[in-house]
């Protein structure tokens, strides 16, 4: 008899931020003009959208934000090769709030508690590399 139990896992709907889009353009045009390595960039680019895809798998296995202290730890810090991917976790949802170079100075990353939420709706499809999910 064959007695496997299915995994179930919550599921989140991702929401990213103006901010967070910005800052991955940013990273990715300083990669690609400023150091001259467009290929870097990508992989970059797409590294950080495999953090995305991760986090909305399992948004509680990344560390909480020291730079963002609550009682209810809702703010979290995955990291990217260099850089920190801040989101915060909502009933329901993620709302990925922005992405800054670990070398930046704490006071940048308390900025991202007052990030508006004029959000860009984006359903990340887990597992597919066509488009990150990006809909």
């Amino acid at each position: 008899m064959d007695t496997q139990k299915k995994a179930t896992t919550k599921s989140y709907k991702v929401r990213v931020t103006a901010t967070a889009l910005q800052n991955i353009d940013e990273i990715t045009g300083y990669i690609t003009f400023i150091n001259q390595q467009p290929l870097n960039a990508i992989k970059v680019g797409d590294a950080i959208f495999e953090t995305i895809d991760r986090i909305a798998v399992t948004p509680f296995a990344f560390r909480q934000s020291e730079e963002i202290p609550t009682k209810t730890k809702i703010y979290r810090r995955a990291l990217c090769y260099s850089w920190s991917v801040i989101y915060r976790i909502k009933p329901g949802e993620l709302v990925i709030l922005g992405i800054i170079h670990g070398s930046r100075r704490p006071a940048s990353i308390k900025k991202l508690r007052k990030v508006k939420l004029f959000l860009y709706n984006c359903s990340f499809a887990i597992g597919e590399d066509t488009d990150h999910g990006i809909k």
